[in-house]
């Protein structure tokens, strides 16, 4: 979803962005220097965020790219002796698809699905354990459905079996607490604009104790303990930084007052309309992630009725095909459903103004396109869609 930079990054990033342009890896020039400190101080405040120690954060250019490098690091360099990997059905797709790379290096990936609520089953996570298992990956916070993964209890079950874990925690870092010792988490993923950061950094968290070691996928100079070669973007790692800080002065506040904003937008929405399921378990969520099935909707029609208002039908990613969304499928959601769903996101800068516009634009336009329904219609007429044979003419 569209996330704004916070005005305090840009403040931060904007000497590095004229006066302070020396590289940060050279040691040479006080230049350097400057950049040098900026970019540990940085650190430091990724780390202060998620209980780590600094040395364990590594800059990349975005979750995708940690989440690529987690998960193939870790098979890769281990591949000797463990040849297994555990996952889910709802993964983001960069994920999924670092997964269906290693099956074609001879690694076996257990997809495991979820329960309707969308939520996993610990009993069928432990059940999946084999004695080669190198890796668990498992999302903080879905991206499509903003349902959150019981993150403690799986990296207890890791922990136990003595096998890594990693979350992709993009979603989650900066919005609901997150502790990797606390979770017993190994892999992090991290990305800097969905918390208000600039595009193009994030951060890859990697455990120095019990020592988790990847094979790096970019080879060159050694940046960043030799796991991702390239000069670090100063400005935009000090960007990455400042977020973080910033998140972590605001995150309940940030939390209330999107929660409050959520409960608004549901409440008015399913007050005002008839047959309108939300997605995803009710409690254990990130309210700031919601998403909702407009029964006898086109969910593309409606996208387009909204179109001055940022929203989105499934994930940003997958939106340009017309396959409705894995990740509905996954919770089991009819196919005419999901093709109804959009995804709502509100974050630190949405106001109250938007959230009721966005209601009361979604209202008209949902009763104005279900007149337009002949479904609607005889559902209306007290017919069972169910029960109609559709003849293939």
């Amino acid at each position: 979803v569209c996330v704004p930079q916070d005005p305090r990054v840009l403040d931060s990033m904007l000497p590095y962005l004229t006066a302070y342009y020396g590289n940060p890896h050279s040691r040479t020039h006080a230049y350097g220097w400057e950049s040098e400190a900026a970019m540990e101080k940085a650190r430091r405040q990724v780390a202060d965020l998620i209980g780590a120690d600094s040395r364990e954060i590594i800059f990349t250019s975005g979750a995708t790219e940690s989440n690529n490098m987690a998960i193939k690091g870790v098979a890769r360099f281990y591949k000797s002796r463990k040849k297994h990997i555990i996952t889910t059905q709802t993964e983001h797709k960069c994920v999924l698809d670092s997964c269906r790379s290693l099956e074609t290096e001879g690694f076996r990936v257990t997809y495991l699905p979820v329960k309707k609520n969308g939520l996993i089953d610990l009993k069928e996570l432990e059940a999946a354990f084999q004695p080669d298992t190198g890796l668990v990956s498992v999302m903080t916070v879905n991206n499509e459905i903003g349902v959150k993964q019981p993150i403690h209890d799986i990296g207890e079950i890791c922990r136990a079996h003595k096998v890594f874990f990693h979350t992709d925690a993009a979603q989650a870092i900066g919005k609901i607490p997150v502790d990797v010792n606390d979770m017993k988490i190994d892999l992090m993923s991290i990305s800097g604009h969905k918390i208000y950061g600039p595009k193009g950094v994030g951060a890859i968290y990697v455990r120095r104790r019990p020592r988790v070691r990847l094979e790096p996928l970019q080879s060159g100079g050694g940046q960043e303990r030799g796991l991702r070669s390239g000069t670090v973007p100063t400005p935009l790692a000090v960007g990455l930084g400042a977020a973080c800080e910033v998140a972590q002065q605001e995150m309940e506040y940030d939390h209330k007052r999107i929660s409050q904003l959520a409960e608004r937008l549901v409440t008015k929405i399913m007050s005002e309309i008839p047959d309108v399921v939300m997605n995803g378990d009710r409690e254990h969520r990130y309210p700031g992630c919601i998403n909702l099935s407009f029964a006898y909707v086109e969910g593309e029609s409606l996208l387009m009725a909204l179109k001055d208002v940022a929203l989105s039908s499934g994930s940003a990613c997958t939106s340009a095909s017309l396959e409705p969304s894995y990740v509905l499928r996954a919770i089991g959601t009819d196919e005419d459903l999901a093709h109804s769903s959009i995804r709502f996101g509100i974050g630190r800068f949405t106001t109250e103004e938007e959230v009721d516009y966005t209601v009361q634009k979604c209202i008209q336009h949902v009763k104005r396109l279900r007149e337009m329904s002949p479904l609607w219609e005889m559902v209306q007429d007290g017919i069972d869609l169910k029960s109609i044979k559709w003849t293939q003419h």
